[in-house]
């Protein structure tokens, strides 16, 4: 399996690129990253040096790869943060030329704009551009609580009102929704609920709510889920696999104390996870 994943990038830590990436590899895909952005670290230390690349130097370096004659055995695109309107444009351009080539192949975008409790993140227009162009292209999207809330314009407080957030969002074109960090009335103290949903049905998976706060979980789960759905075609699958996974590489950074997310520590979680969730259909 190739993927071509199309996000930032941090030279320490482990977000974007640098939380996407290895562990798709350690599942035996092949990566193609291709940066929008490459900082030091993450903007959480309020401090970073680095650039914001823009959508000509993206569409320079799909070129490069289309001259070497291997698009046509790209499997899928992953999108994360986009960082300006033409990286976008440059983003939907490389899918829409993979898919020309290889009409199975997927895309993933994670349509970051923010989350709950920091409202809005990301620059003014990406909002509108995730709604209006990215999702509307996409086959699969991972959004946060916060961020399925925007999408589907509704404000959703039970399990019910997600599953119905989820279903709008749908037909705006992506056929499978993940749901992230998702805390519904129905939510026991002490637990998160990520929910799936694919064709009318809905899947939940809950797991202990761990104290920690900390950057790139979001850009794993996507690369993880986007991975484990391309191989098995199944949304309740990849929920359960891709859970599995994050659960146990969050637990292991919690119980270290990191500051950083434990990609390369923990990696055994991608491919033998050390804690297991059924997910429930809702």
């Amino acid at each position: 399996m190739n993927v071509l994943s199309i996000q930032s990038h941090v030279a320490y830590g482990h977000v974007g690129n640098a939380s996407a990436v290895f562990p798709m590899q350690r599942l035996g895909v092949e990566v193609w990253p291709i940066h929008t952005v490459q900082f030091s670290n993450h903007t959480g230390y309020g401090s970073w040096k680095g650039r914001v690349f823009d959508g000509p130097a993206i569409e320079e370096l799909v070129e490069g790869i289309a001259d070497r004659g291997v698009l046509n055995r790209c499997d899928g695109v992953l999108s994360g943060y986009m960082g300006s309107a033409d990286i976008g444009n440059a983003i939907l351009a490389a899918v829409a030329r993979v898919r020309g080539l290889n009409p199975d192949a997927l895309y993933c975008c994670d349509p970051v704009i923010g989350d709950v409790g920091r409202g809005v993140f990301v620059r003014p227009g990406i909002p509108e551009f995730m709604r209006d162009q990215a999702v509307p292209a996409a086959d699969i999207i991972t959004p946060n609580h916060f961020e399925l809330d925007y999408l589907s314009g509704l404000t959703t407080e039970t399990l019910n009102d997600v599953k119905k957030a989820i279903a709008v969002v749908q037909q705006l074109g992506p056929r499978v929704v993940l749901a992230t960090s998702v805390e519904a009335k129905e939510t026991p103290d002490g637990s998160i609920d990520l929910i799936a949903g694919e064709g009318g049905r809905f899947w939940r998976v809950r797991t202990p709510k761990l104290s920690l706060s900390i950057n790139g979980a979001g850009d794993a789960i996507a690369a993880l889920f986007f991975v484990h759905y391309a191989r098995s075609g199944s949304a309740a699958t990849a929920l359960a696999e891709a859970s599995a996974s994050v659960y146990g590489l969050l637990k292991r950074t919690e119980e270290a104390g990191a500051r950083e997310i434990l990609t390369i520590a923990a990696q055994d979680e991608f491919v033998s996870p050390t804690y297991r969730f059924r997910p429930e259909e809702v």
